[in-house]
């Protein structure tokens, strides 16, 4: 006799809904699942136009886990989570903190992301005691956009003079740097927060009433920076930041007024140059170097199809974009409520 048959009625039938059950739950685990995975597998859309109040996002990240962008605004002091449908929410808002938002980094392994704080003049927050003065970084929670810590860089670089945080690139032991676009540094900010200047060059100055160091990337153990006033490109060791070298572009030419930098898993490295204060033009470049960074060739250069892009943002399935937060118009005093990320 099978063990089943010497089962009573009443026994088979507890096994059958104990059956059932199990089949149940599995089918809505695996159900549960289906959204993120169908959403994974989604091909990135051409463009996503968002809508919201005079946002004027000027960078941007992709965020995996949670399938997004994460938009950082200047005009609100505000991080935003951004669908590919280009719904629009709030994630971070810390408005005793915050006051405009450029360079944000995610760093993954601590589930936060990292934001650069600034007075341009821009934001709704901006006023006279921290206009181009502000430098500052903090980092917020990914899911509850919670402060987790937050560092006056100004006071680090402790010299009484003009700041402002722009971008952030993040080393693989989750150390942030940080330039700055009114004085000649570089900062090294550790995971909690505490931070040092890594570098203060004066080849690496702005231009009288002009913006400097901008955009940052990390690569094997360098850092590549990007000046916005005259398109050079330099290259620190973090072993020995003092050897400092401009990186010879084959092709520089085409990178006046270069703005955001996004380091690429082929090794190369996008951009984006913008013809903000009128010269320079609108467009998408890419880099390239064969000897770590001393020097580079310009591999690529495609015209903007919207005015004034600040940052080429990662996307959805190794996607690339670029955004186009209406800048131009924010800083003429008449901030748009739309902005485009556009696949290039």
């Amino acid at each position: 006799m099978s063990p089943m048959s010497s089962m009573s009625n009443r026994q088979h039938r507890t096994l059958r809904r104990a059956l059932v059950a199990a089949a149940a739950t599995a089918l809505l685990g695996t159900a549960a699942t289906l959204p993120a995975a169908a959403a994974a597998d989604r091909p990135a859309p051409a463009v996503v136009t968002g809508h919201a109040p005079t946002l004027v996002p000027e960078s941007g990240v992709w965020d995996a886990a949670h399938h997004r962008f994460l938009l950082g605004s200047l005009r609100h002091g505000t991080v935003s989570a951004v669908g590919t449908d280009g719904s629009v929410r709030t994630l971070v808002d810390d408005p005793g903190t915050l006051t405009e938002i450029a360079g944000l980094r995610i760093d993954p392994l601590r589930h936060r992301i990292l934001v650069t704080n600034l007075d341009n003049g821009i934001g709704e927050r901006s006023g006279a005691a921290t206009l181009g003065r502000l430098a500052g970084i903090g980092a917020y929670d990914l899911d509850t956009g919670r402060r987790l810590f937050y560092t006056d860089l100004a006071a680090v670089a402790a010299d009484g003079g003009n700041h402002l945080a722009n971008d952030i690139a993040l080393g693989p032991d989750g150390t942030a740097y940080v330039t700055d676009s009114f004085a000649p540094v570089v900062y090294r900010v550790a995971p909690d927060g505490t931070a040092s200047v890594l570098l203060r060059d004066q080849r690496l100055a702005a231009a009288p009433g002009s913006y400097g160091l901008n955009g940052i990337v990390y690569r094997e153990g360098r850092l590549v920076l990007g000046k916005w006033d005259d398109g050079t490109l330099w290259q620190v060791p973090l072993r020995n930041p003092a050897a400092l070298r401009r990186v010879e572009v084959s092709g520089g030419e085409a990178l006046l007024h270069l703005d955001g930098l996004l380091g690429r898993p082929d090794g190369s490295i996008a951009g984006v140059t913008n013809a903000f204060f009128g010269s320079g033009r609108d467009a998408e470049v890419e880099l390239r170097s064969d000897d770590h960074w001393r020097t580079a060739r310009l591999t690529a250069v495609r015209p903007s199809a919207d005015a004034t892009p600040t940052a080429p943002v990662a996307g959805p399935a190794g996607s690339l974009y670029q955004l186009s937060g209406g800048l131009a118009a924010a800083n003429s005093g008449h901030p748009t409520d739309t902005f485009t990320l556009r696949r290039i």
